[in-house]
């Protein structure tokens, strides 16, 4: 495939699927939906001293979801909610071309960078870890 949308390495990321599936007892639990096109994420994780220690996801989605959700499988332990909200502050500025994909451990977000110009797609990308968000807003991760 040429299209710039779906590179190699963004297709390899969403075949990998890092943390695919679902955690025995997690702590907290989160949903992003995106209706425009069906794309549907939930994310589990759990928490010691405020950081995710295992984290799983089920996507339902298009390849960019997925991808988005496999870079999220293999980076996301250690994380806290403020990484989260940066990482997707630091995604949505390079999708709208402000500036460049996000650092380490986050780095495989520059697989995206072909989406910049498919607008309508961002919000795909950004699905899984609004999906996180989700999650740390909710109660039990208080």
């Amino acid at each position: 495939m040429s299209d710039p949308l779906y590179r190699k390495e963004l297709l390899r990321l969403a075949a990998d699927a890092h943390g695919a599936g679902r955690l025995v007892a997690p702590h907290a639990t989160g949903e992003a939906f995106n209706p425009a096109c069906g794309d549907r994420v939930s994310v589990q994780f759990t928490v010691r001293d405020g950081r995710i220690v295992q984290f799983a996801h089920e996507t339902k989605a298009c390849v960019l979801a997925q991808a988005s959700a496999s870079i999220l499988g293999r980076a996301l332990p250690n994380a806290k909610q403020s990484d989260v909200e940066k990482l997707r502050a630091a995604v949505s500025a390079m999708l709208e071309s402000k500036s460049s994909p996000p650092a380490a451990p986050f780095g495989a977000y520059a697989a995206f960078e072909g989406a910049v110009e498919y607008q309508s797609r961002h919000r795909c990308v950004l699905l899984p870890i609004d999906a996180v968000l989700d999650a740390f807003g909710k109660e039990e991760t208080k």
